[in-house]
């Protein structure tokens, strides 16, 4: 019996995606940033700088860079630009990550 896992097939530019992908999410700030927008409601740049400790600028990049690879929308309400996940598979992944190296509370 070989030990070998079956994977699913992926084509070199699925996988040349995917590691884009997940460099975009290799970065503290984006991770803590993520963590915030699962908590359920959409939330602003405004809103996520402070929970962060980020300057708004800074944040507004970090959400840019992960909308850019399908793992957030948005939307304009007034002046206000509010942002949430939308990838289905990125709360499982978050809490795969939150297991490894998360600390007990």
């Amino acid at each position: 019996m070989s030990r070998v896992r079956k994977a699913v097939e992926m084509s070199p530019a699925a996988l040349q995606a995917a590691a884009e992908c997940l460099r975009t999410l290799a970065h503290p700030q984006r991770l803590q940033i993520v963590r915030c927008l699962l908590g359920g409601k959409p939330i602003t740049v405004g809103e996520l700088a402070e929970a962060c400790g980020l300057s708004q600028p800074q944040t507004s990049e970090h959400l840019r860079l992960m909308q850019r690879c399908g793992f957030l929308k948005s939307e304009r309400q007034g002046r206000e630009v509010y942002y949430e996940v939308c990838e289905p598979h990125l709360e499982k992944f978050i809490a795969c990550v939150e297991e490894r190296f998360g600390e007990p509370v």
